[in-house]
């Protein structure tokens, strides 16, 4: 993790990705204070507890009841299995090892235990989309989706974006409960929202706080192109954000979904004020480019920069901080980015200069860098888009077109099988007695793609690709990349279903 002039929680935070899948949880050192207990609340005369309640413009209470109800039957409880893997393990040769063999050792086949997480996710399209965090789902090899009513389903992983850290899943189905998309510009500080999780299997939770900051950031830094390598534009809220709830709802009290949580803050590891979610105005970009392209088309600026708005937490005396303070004061402001670099093949290029001071893109105030980075990221390659900059002390405005990281505007598609629109695991021992195989890859489940329209069902078992073995996902992924680059872009497979019936499949991997 870099340290940055905006890292507003210190250079002592340490990110920890809990268990892989279940969540993110960032934890620091603090004195304990021993919290009160149910009972030392209660042990008091009855007659002198009171309700508290909140009051906003006409005085009135806010009631979370209506928003709540909405939102718990549209959050799903999310279970990624990633299978045991098959691992060689070299032995330390032993004295026969020395005289009567090669003097290397034995090597010997260890299978590994599968792994198991959990998260939540919501339900945006009554065609069952939903989305979660990437580090919900990221590596698993099955995927099962629980609803609010108790009923599972097969999930299928639609893309991923590990930059926003956000997943978009299938499952097959009609009229499921969905939540609207609100607007998270819209939001303010200070405004009430709830956070709705399915931790656990424990059906739907929910909580309630107020917003207590937005485009915050966890330390992901300044970078070239206008980019770091983790899109970071938090909306901070304390409404009580525990492991189990990643990917679960931030809704406002309109009952409109305006964030995916994705991390608590804690000093033990469980909510203590802290949580952090992916506002909706870059949530809505990324669903709509991974459901188009399977890929997310990012827009980079070209330009290295860093904010001008010195934290607190950072070093007064160190040089950096020094030159940071001493630009403000020159220009006479106190936030915007500072231009360091321009790259020469980017959007950028021939237009912003070295030293200039981005003020405002499209009408926004940028104070730091993720408010820089909130706006990028709901543009593609192609969009224009207007920035404001000081360039000594005069103000000027520019019209910049966007291209992505190669320097084009070209649309880049998703390389990877999720384009096939199923998921994949290698079959069972009893499946390799019952049907007197030596391997195979079974398809655990198919959503809206190219494997349904090949008619390729769930349960069936590829044996072969393109003439070649398929004993793993790592053995399709290669045969896919190798088909992709080919002229026909086509996978020829053929199987077996689960009754022992042989098949042959044409998988057309060119868009029409």
């Amino acid at each position: 993790m870099r340290k940055t002039a905006s890292n507003i929680l210190g250079i002592a935070a340490l990110v920890v990705l809990s268990s892989g899948v279940a969540g993110v949880t960032t934890y620091k050192l603090l004195k304990k204070e021993r919290p009160a207990t149910f009972s030392d609340l209660f042990q008091q005369d009855s007659n002198h507890v009171r309700t508290a309640a909140f009051a906003v413009g006409n005085a009135q209470p806010v009631d979370l009841t209506e928003a709540a109800e909405h939102s718990v039957h549209a959050v799903v409880h999310i279970r990624a299995t990633q299978l045991g893997k098959t691992q060689v393990v070299q032995e330390m040769p032993d004295f026969f090892d020395f005289f009567f063999g090669d003097g290397m050792g034995r090597q010997r086949q260890v299978q590994t235990q599968p792994r198991v997480g959990f998260g939540s996710g919501v339900i945006i399209s009554k065609d069952g989309y939903i989305v979660t965090n990437n580090h919900v789902v990221e590596g698993a090899n099955e995927i099962t989706v629980k609803l609010n009513d108790d009923r599972e389903l097969a999930g299928t992983v639609v893309g991923t974006d590990p930059s926003t850290d956000l997943a978009l899943l299938k499952i097959e189905g009609d009229e499921f409960p969905t939540l609207p998309i609100g607007n998270s510009d819209a939001l303010k500080v200070g405004e009430w929202v709830l956070a709705v999780g399915n931790p656990f299997n424990l059906s739907s939770t929910v909580t309630a706080g107020i917003v207590s900051a937005k485009a915050r950031s966890l330390g992901g830094g300044q970078a070239a192109n206008g980019q770091a390598a983790n899109i970071q534009s938090f909306i901070q809220t304390d409404a009580a954000i525990n492991q189990g709830n990643s990917g679960g709802a931030l809704v406002n009290a309109r009952g409109e979904l305006v964030g995916i949580n994705a991390m608590l803050y804690s000093p033990t590891g469980a909510y203590s004020g802290y949580g952090f979610a992916i506002p909706t105005s870059i949530m809505t970009k990324v669903v709509s480019d991974l459901k188009q392209y399977g890929a997310v088309q990012r827009a980079m600026l070209g330009v290295t920069c860093i904010d001008l708005n010195v934290s607190l937490t950072d070093d007064e005396n160190s040089a950096p901080v020094k030159k940071i303070k001493e630009k403000a004061a020159e220009l006479g402001i106190k936030e915007g980015i500072w231009i360091q670099e321009v790259s020469p093949n980017g959007s950028a290029a021939g237009i912003l200069e070295q030293d200039d001071v981005i003020t405002a893109i499209e009408g926004k105030t940028i104070h730091k860098f993720t408010d820089m980075q909130e706006v990028l990221a709901q543009k593609r390659p192609g969009d224009k888009v207007k920035v404001n900059v000081l360039r000594g002390k005069s103000k000027k405005e520019f019209v910049i077109t966007l291209k992505n990281a190669q320097g084009n505007t070209k649309v880049v598609k998703s390389t990877g099988i999720e384009q096939l629109g199923a998921t994949f695991r290698p079959i069972s021992n009893d499946l390799k007695k019952r049907l007197n195989l030596g391997y195979g890859l079974e398809v655990t489940g198919v959503g809206e793609g190219k494997m349904a329209d090949a008619g390729i069902t769930r349960g069936f078992i590829i044996l072969k690709a393109n003439n070649m073995p398929i004993k793993s996902v790592a053995d399709l992924e290669n045969v896919f990349k190798n088909a992709m680059m080919s002229p026909d872009q086509v996978l020829f497979i053929s199987g077996m279903f689960p009754t022992g019936k042989r098949a042959y499949c044409t998988v057309e991997l060119a868009d029409n």
